[in-house]
């Protein structure tokens, strides 16, 4: 959902990258974060509005662990590291079967690591916008609970999720003062996760309303959660956006995993530029029930997490068919998406790689990897297909699905209903709830259009979005395509294609980035393979240094 201040950037510089492009700014909207490239990542940061947040009372946030962490000291702390940092599920399990560890000293040794971290002190990240007060006691009853067969592979893990995701026990704001009060029931995502034993952590913090709000604001920012900042240089590189919490928690090992969601690269972006593992899953493989909306057409949660192994498990806690969904999809799967990953081959797999990537050294060098595990790579041009009206399927989906989502899932206590409910209440303390202004929110109640011709513009977008991969793909007999970061992310969402982008290095400057591999609709276990073998061959992820 990275969708605001990027969207004229991104046009001015895939044009300057393709001196052929002859498209209108309006018609490329959808390719907004094209700009995070190896030298439009480094900014000068240091001169934010807002940096700590005004409604968060840190003593409060940590008051429920006072007695539970007091002895969780730093010994104990460093004896874990080598245990957990880094560390994947099925290793945390096995240290678990061990003895070595416990769900309880895991949850604390997380805990620990954000309040160190994350908030008020010279390295804070400020991803974290809110903790589970029961967690701990979870963790707890986790450990002492008997299974006559064995768990879901999440079981235990403390996860942390997007805060627009609704979440018994703890606000859902989308980073948005409005919603300060939103307490809510789980949404469908998350009462599959608890219903298989995942830990829910906390909240992250995210670029406000999803990033389709403010429009001439910093990524990572929002009112309720401050400046999200990049664990690779802090105040410095782009967290990306709109899922900036999950991203930044996930790299600096706040979590086993964090739930993020996407409408047009919020998932894909904010993991390349925090060298994480990021999945834009197929529209409709899983739930948006109950998680605050942009864009009911394109709207999608998905995992980030820090390998791939556990981005397939975290995914598959969180399938599951949901009636209240109109796109959600019945399929039946003949496994878990975890099991088999690393029985896919990419021998004689092809793959289609944009020719005006191959100037980029560590995509070519991505390359170089796949090839070597036996995937054909087919060098082809991009197709010339616009993408008109991007903005306005936004402006007319979200004009009637915030109002939706506000009567359907939202608390009593929240006092809006509409977006021009939210700009009003906005409007009565501008300095502190709309720093930035409220651009896009403002363009949302200025756009209308009849139904059939709403319906006309979401025909077209995935009409164009579908042609823009079949017709090479067709052509060139191609089973997936090689993009960087989220610089294709606008075709996918229309095109309602899955995507992933694992870890593939570092520029001259240190800031990360991603190789991203976009496949057909439901192809989920096949990416999934994709990425475990480029992973297991190319290895490029490193914690960020400052966090170890």
């Amino acid at each position: 959902m990275r969708l605001s201040i990027f969207f004229l950037f991104s046009f001015l510089i895939f044009s300057c990258k393709n001196p052929k492009a002859d498209h209108s700014v309006s018609d490329n909207i959808a390719l907004e974060d094209a700009m995070v490239s190896s030298n439009d990542s480094i900014k000068d940061f240091r001169a934010f509005k807002v940096l700590d947040s005004e409604y968060i009372n840190v003593s409060e946030l940590w008051e429920p662990f006072e007695n539970d962490l007091k002895d969780f000291t730093d010994e104990t702390y460093n004896r874990l590291k080598p245990l957990i940092l880094e560390a994947n599920i099925p290793t945390l399990h096995e240290h678990i079967s061990s003895g070595k560890l416990s769900y309880e000293l895991l949850t604390k040794f997380y805990l620990y690591r954000i309040r160190k971290f994350d908030r008020e002190n010279s390295l804070s990240l400020n991803s974290v916008i809110s903790l589970n007060p029961n967690v701990i006691k979870e963790a707890i009853k986790a450990d002492n609970t008997d299974f006559e067969v064995e768990p879901h592979a999440i079981y235990g893990m403390p996860i942390l999720l997007k805060d627009n995701i609704n979440t018994e026990g703890m606000p859902t704001t989308a980073g948005a003062v409005a919603l300060q009060n939103n307490n809510t029931e789980d949404a469908f995502v998350v009462k599959q996760l608890k219903s298989k034993g995942a830990l829910i952590l906390g909240k992250t913090n995210l670029s406000e309303w999803a990033y389709f709000f403010c429009g001439d604001c910093p990524s990572g920012y929002s009112a309720v959660g401050g400046q999200t900042l990049n664990p690779y240089g802090r105040r410095i590189m782009d967290t990306g956006g709109s899922s900036s919490g999950s991203g930044v928690a996930v790299a600096a090992n706040f979590c086993v995993g964090a739930v993020g969601s996407e409408t047009s690269g919020s998932i894909l972006s904010p993991s390349s530029q925090n060298s994480v593992v990021g999945l834009k899953p197929t529209i409709g493989l899983l739930s948006r029930s109950g998680i605050v909306p942009i864009s009911s057409t394109l709207d999608t949660p998905g995992p980030m997490t820090k390998n791939v192994t556990d981005n397939a498990i975290l995914l598959d806690a969180m399938f599951g068919f949901d009636e209240n969904d109109s796109k959600s999809i019945m399929t039946k799967r003949d496994s878990d998406y975890h099991s088999n990953i690393s029985d896919i081959s990419l021998k004689g797999k092809r793959f289609g790689a944009f020719k005006r990537l191959l100037e980029d050294s560590l995509y070519v060098q991505s390359i170089a990897d796949l090839k070597s595990k036996g995937a054909k790579i087919i060098e082809i041009e991009e197709e010339k297909i616009d993408l008109p009206d991007f903005l306005r399927l936004l402006n007319l989906d979200m004009k009637t699905d915030l109002p939706e989502y506000l009567s359907d899932y939202a608390s009593n206590e929240v006092a809006v209903a509409s977006v021009q409910d939210v700009i009003d209440f906005n409007k009565k303390d501008s300095l502190n709830r709309m720093p930035y202004g409220q651009k896009l929110f403002e363009g949302i109640v200025a756009d209308s259009a009849s139904h059939e011709a709403f319906q006309e513009i979401k025909n077209t977008l995935k009409a164009n979005g579908r042609s823009f991969y079949d017709k090479p793909m067709k052509e060139h007999n191609l089973d997936g395509f090689l993009s960087i970061n989220n610089y294709h992310a606008g075709f996918a969402a229309v095109a309602e294609y899955p995507a992933i982008t694992v870890p593939m290095g570092y520029t001259e400057k240190g800031a990360p980035k991603g190789l991203t591999f976009i496949g057909k609709p439901l192809s989920e276990n096949d990416l999934l393979g994709w990425a475990y073998i480029y992973e297991q061959v190319s290895k490029r992820r490193k914690a960020p240094k400052n966090y170890n």
